[in-house]
């Protein structure tokens, strides 16, 4: 793996609890509009960290993976709702297009799985996590922002994991 600049943060869990917890301190900063793209292979732990994002934004509905739906809605008491789909079973980006993600980016957050599979509709400014299985308890991650929003949003959730300033 090359060596991450400043757009980059890398992170290794050591369980699924832990991915949780990371996952909490990104949602804790998500705002109406973010769109968050999770890659990696099936088993690398994306449900595990939405469980977390979840937490941390403040919807406390049970996340379960939308592989079967495409998408999950779980909402907070200010009635925003944060969406989660999974593009995995999308043949094409026009597929994408019908579901209307700038609808769902006006909601809230928008976490997707598998964005890779649609990734001509995605807007160009967006925050990344490339997820991949190390071990049975590990899990390797690394978060990559693309925009100024995104940038400043990587250096806050830096913050959070890693503390200092």
């Amino acid at each position: 793996m090359p060596i991450l600049d400043a757009r980059a943060v890398e992170f290794f869990s050591r369980s699924p609890e832990q991915t949780r917890r990371v996952g909490m301190r990104l949602g804790a900063l998500l705002r109406c509009g973010d769109l968050v793209c999770l890659s990696g292979d099936l088993g690398s732990g994306k449900t595990t960290l939405v469980q977390g994002l979840t937490r941390g934004w403040g919807s406390l509905d049970a996340v379960s993976s939308p592989t079967f739906i495409l998408v999950n809605g779980y909402r907070r008491p200010d009635g925003q709702i944060l969406h989660h789909l999974d593009a995995y079973r999308m043949q094409s980006a026009l597929e994408a297009e019908e579901l209307d993600l700038d609808l769902m980016l006006e909601k809230g957050p928008l976490v997707m799985e598998w964005p890779e599979r649609i990734t001509p509709v995605l807007p160009q400014e967006r925050f990344w996590v490339k997820m991949r299985w190390m071990a049975d308890e590990q899990r390797g991650m690394v978060f990559t922002a693309q925009g100024t929003h995104y940038h400043d949003l990587l250096a806050e959730f830096r913050r959070k994991v890693y503390g200092g300033t």
